[in-house]
């Protein structure tokens, strides 16, 4: 069955769409707060695309993830007590109560560490604002951590991608669904270890 192959064709022609870096935007604002798809997933077919617009992207991303952030932060601070029990049946309890442990331990430096790395980033702006984090240093470390996450991507991708797509399309069947069975055995590892 030919699932990737298409859809990474697809994914390839939104991301040269004019409109592609309004997408991005949305995506980025909203995966900070409460969407679940990271930026990335867009971010990099776009610079792949379009590696002379690849820092710009990046820009965009990161502004509008901060500003996500932002509502994350605004909502953990005036409704946590009505999030919390979403959070938790979303499947992110667990993550959650590590985010306030971290917290409790690194303050502001873990928004820094949640901005750059793969953990919900959105449970970061959540339990920052939950527990008042003074506003200053949540912008400025979202701003590190995103936009050091985020010109990473696009500065590699726009430096590998034109030279990669074309031995990279023959393959991304095999990527696709290698990466499909990597997910599906990691969940049950996980399962079986909780």
């Amino acid at each position: 069955m030919r699932l990737f192959g298409p859809l990474y064709d697809r994914v390839m022609m939104w991301s040269r769409h004019r409109h592609a870096p309004r997408y991005l935007a949305g995506l980025s604002f909203a995966e900070s707060s409460f969407f679940p798809v990271p930026p990335d997933v867009m971010l990099a077919p776009m610079a792949a695309a379009r590696p002379d617009r690849a820092m710009r992207l990046a820009l965009i991303t990161t502004v509008f993830s901060v500003l996500g952030g932002l509502l994350g932060y605004l909502l953990g601070y005036l409704a946590f007590e009505l999030l919390q029990p979403v959070i938790v049946g979303a499947g992110y309890g667990e993550e959650l109560v590590r985010a306030q442990e971290w917290f409790s331990v690194w303050g502001v430096w873990v928004v820094l560490v949640a901005g750059f790395s793969p953990i919900p980033y959105k449970l970061f702006t959540v339990t920052a604002g939950a527990l008042s984090m003074a506003l200053l240093p949540f912008v400025v470390a979202s701003f590190l951590g995103r936009g050091a996450r985020f010109f990473a991507v696009a500065l590699i991708i726009s430096w590998l991608g034109p030279r990669v797509e074309p031995r990279l399309r023959p393959y991304i069947e095999w990527i696709g669904w290698a990466s499909v069975i990597l997910l599906v055995l990691a969940v049950i590892i996980y399962q079986l270890q909780g």
